[in-house]
């Protein structure tokens, strides 16, 4: 077995849509970002690169790529997990947290825990989700942006790995 962890931060501006988890949130402000800007994919794709030792989101899916331009993050959370099966792991339970003064996302928790769990084959009992403020601290306090931090545990599938 191995753990991965992700974190990833956004800054929030008019004009974008707020993703968690693969669910658009209503909100005034959403993530400035290359791709949809989903915070909460983007720790978890990082957190499973890393379990694997895979490198990290910038490696795979860089933001200089055209091909990635306001591409949805649940594309490349498939691309991932593809890239995890290729390397003879898959995922075991995810663990996360969003940090966000507003809006609060508990009403969407279940449906951003379902979402995941498709996304990543898993029963839903195996993803957390969790919701933070940083209590008007910082950036991410004042409301200037949103953060992720992402847990994974992955096993072995494919005795081949082992060198």
């Amino acid at each position: 077995m191995r753990i991965g962890t992700g974190w990833d931060l956004h800054k929030l501006k008019e004009g974008r849509k707020l993703m968690i988890g693969g669910i658009d949130i209503p909100s005034p402000l959403g993530e400035e970002a290359h791709s949809d800007g989903d915070v909460l994919i983007h720790a978890v794709i990082d957190a499973i690169l890393g379990a694997a030792a895979l490198g990290d989101i910038g490696t795979h899916f860089p933001p200089s790529d055209m091909q990635y331009k306001d591409i949805s993050s649940l594309v490349l959370l498939e691309k991932t997990v593809e890239l995890l099966t290729e390397a003879g792991y898959r995922i075991i339970n995810l663990d996360s947290t969003v940090i966000l003064e507003g809006p609060k996302l508990k009403p969407y928790i279940n449906s951003i825990r379902a979402k995941l769990a498709e996304a990543l084959s898993l029963n839903i009992d195996r993803i957390s989700i969790k919701a933070k403020t940083k209590e008007n601290m910082d950036a991410t306090g004042e409301g200037k942006a949103v953060e992720s931090i992402a847990s994974v545990l992955i096993e072995e599938i494919d005795n081949s790995v082992w060198v």
